[in-house]
C-alpha cells in the first residue's frame, strides 16, 4: 500500500515531512479499515485511489470500503489535555489523521464507505 502512493507521489516534489505525514495518514486509516469494519471475519475489499492534482499542488487520496456504514468524522476528538494514564483507549488515530491533512470528507456511496483525504504538497 505504501508502495502504491510513493509511486504516486514520486516525481511531484514533496517534501520528506509531507511524505511522513501521509505514510501516517494512510497507515492510520488503513488500519483502521482492517480492524473494525472487517471484524471479526478479517474479510473485505478495501479500494485506494491516489491522484496528484493541482499542477501537483496537492495530492488526494481517498480509501473505500464494504463495511459497516461508520463516518469516522463523527467520532469527537479525544481530549489531548488529560494525562496518557487518564485518557480512555481509542480514537487518537482519526484526531492525528485530521490534524496531517488539509482537507477530510466522507461519504456513504453505494453501501461503501468512502473517505477523502487532500494534502498540499508545498
Amino acid at each position: 500500500m505504501q508502495d502504491f502512493v510513493e509511486r504516486c507521489l514520486s516525481g511531484c516534489g514533496a517534501s520528506q515531512k509531507v511524505l511522513t505525514q501521509l505514510e501516517l495518514v494512510i497507515e492510520e486509516i488503513f488500519i483502521n479499515i482492517v480492524s473494525y469494519a472487517y471484524h471479526p471475519q478479517g474479510v473485505g475489499e478495501i479500494d485506494i485511489s491516489c491522484s496528484v492534482e493541482d499542477d501537483r499542488a496537492k495530492v488526494v487520496l481517498t480509501f473505500a470500503d464494504d463495511g459497516p456504514e461508520f463516518d469516522p468524522l463523527s467520532v469527537k476528538d479525544p481530549d489531548t489535555t488529560l494525562k496518557m494514564e487518564d485518557r480512555p483507549i481509542g480514537g487518537l488515530g482519526i484526531f492525528l489523521v485530521k490534524n496531517n491533512v488539509d482537507g477530510i470528507t466522507y461519504r456513504r456511496d453505494n453501501g461503501r464507505n468512502v473517505l477523502t483525504v487532500e494534502k498540499r504538497l508545498s
